[in-house]
């Protein structure tokens, strides 16, 4: 499965918090994403949420383009386990 990590200013501050943020295909369920993702990064997973967006057409400059559907996870790992691929172990040393 592809998932791709998000990497902006709000979801590196939740990263501080243990939050994570991943893009994930929209046909995975919460179970399916907990498990990749405890399987990829070794953490155990304690909460999961997701926010599916709908695809929608966006105009400019008189063309249209259709922006696909997509679902974001934010996933919550244990206490005193962490993801590096979000660069938060590179700010303690």
């Amino acid at each position: 499965m592809r998932i791709k990590p998000i990497l902006t200013e709000k979801s590196l501050k939740d990263a501080a918090n243990g939050r994570y943020s991943f893009w994930v295909p929209t046909s995975l369920t919460k179970k399916q994403i907990g498990v990749i993702v405890s399987s990829l990064f070794d953490v155990t997973t304690k909460k999961i949420e997701t926010v599916n967006y709908i695809s929608r057409v966006k105009r400019t400059h008189r063309k249209k383009k259709t922006i696909r559907a997509r679902k974001k996870a934010i996933v919550t790992v244990g206490e005193k386990e962490s993801i590096s691929l979000f660069g938060e172990d590179k700010k303690k040393k």
